[in-house]
């Protein structure tokens, strides 16, 4: 019996886990000898895991919740590395895998290499080469420790050679986000705030935004809205943001004097953050989107959805090279100029990246059981 543990430190993850957890369940059912444990590093009444999202997941809760939550990295690593050091005592694994770049999942990562267990991390070979971002250094430490580098791309697979991993560990899964999406498309649900504002399909953009480097700069992102505002034609802005984004693009947006007539105000539509179903649908029948986010901006590319990325990198660059995104930085006037050309239809043609074809996690549990 192969023992998997599956570990999540942030919400996110989960939507990547999800077709792991499916294909896992999957293979058990038609005989296979497979069994799995997921652990949520945060603490069970984590705010972010709103009660819908399992449910539109189609997965399980974390079996266990090692209720690490704290602001210090230095000091939520430690509080990881004790209690799932403690829970690995209880609850004996073949195999752990770690999910993306977290503190908390190279915390997890630590604690397995250091008892012998084999590793597996997802997604694998991302880099932004800023050695001032703390995910970086996560990246490096988690892959350098990992018996399976589970990437999405010949890109990652690239940098992973280049940084010294064996050929052997390395597996090109594809992009496992696409497994969700191929799954759930037939579930998604069209918002409400849509009807409510006689919005048709097609005829909105969407904005979010989450990056600390962006909120914490206010005359810099007051610039970037006003250009959203004056390049957008009057086209609607649904911008389904959480509390604290929410509250400070709102703020700025009452400090913006747009200079164009044909663009109000009135036409940025600030939103709660939606379900993982409303929101797959918001962004699958957008006419563009405007994100800072790496998850979302693969998801364009997936959906066909032109993608304005707010970037000087992306993890996955295959949605630049082959895909709908395009990174703008974040400067005011190549977002303004990006947005110009995607309100005019003058957007590059896109085509979909190798292996995203929905198979993903099924290549992974094929893997993990081949040694």
């Amino acid at each position: 019996m192969l023992n998997i543990c599956i570990v999540a430190g942030a919400r996110p993850n989960f939507i990547k886990i999800a077709p792991l957890v499916r294909a896992i369940v999957n293979g058990r059912a038609s005989g296979q000898p497979i069994g799995y444990q997921l652990v949520y590093t945060g603490a069970e009444t984590d705010p972010t895991l709103e009660p819908g999202l399992f449910t539109d997941l189609q997965m399980p809760r974390p079996d266990t919740c090692l209720g690490a939550d704290c602001s210090s990295l230095n000091e939520l690593t430690g509080r990881v590395m004790a209690a799932f050091e403690q829970y690995l005592d209880a609850h004996p694994a073949d195999v752990v895998i770690v999910v993306d770049d977290l503190a908390s999942t190279m915390a997890a990562a630590i604690v397995a290499k250091k008892r012998g267990l084999r590793l597996a991390h997802l997604v694998a070979g991302t880099r932004s080469f800023d050695m001032k971002m703390p995910k970086e250094i996560n990246r490096l430490v988690i892959d350098g420790l990992s018996d399976y580098l589970f990437t999405a791309g010949v890109g990652s697979n690239s940098i992973a050679t280049r940084e010294g991993a064996e050929l052997s560990q390395i597996y090109m899964v594809g992009n496992i986000l696409i497994d969700n999406l191929r799954f759930n498309y037939g579930r998604l649900q069209r918002p409400g705030v849509l009807g409510r504002l006689g919005i048709e399909d097609g005829e909105y953009l969407v904005f979010t935004l989450n990056r600390k480097a962006l909120l914490d700069d206010g005359e810099n992102l007051r610039s970037m809205l006003r250009s959203i505002l004056e390049a957008g034609g009057g086209i609607p802005v649904i911008a389904p943001l959480r509390d604290q984004p929410r509250a400070i693009v709102g703020r700025l947006l009452g400090d913006i004097k747009c200079s164009s007539t044909v663009s109000p105000l009135s036409s940025f539509h600030l939103q709660p953050s939606m379900s993982y179903l409303e929101f797959g649908y918001l962004t699958a029948h957008a006419r563009g989107v405007i994100t800072d986010s790496g998850n979302v901006a693969e998801e364009a590319t997936f959906n066909n959805v032109p993608c304005i990325t707010l970037n000087s990198y992306t993890e996955h660059i295959e949605t630049v090279k082959q895909g709908s995104n395009v990174l703008v930085g974040e400067d005011a006037g190549r977002l303004r100029a990006a947005l110009h050309d995607l309100v005019h239809g003058q957007w590059k043609k896109c085509t979909l990246p190798d292996r995203w074809d929905g198979r993903t996690a099924e290549r992974i549990v094929q893997i993990l059981q081949e040694y």
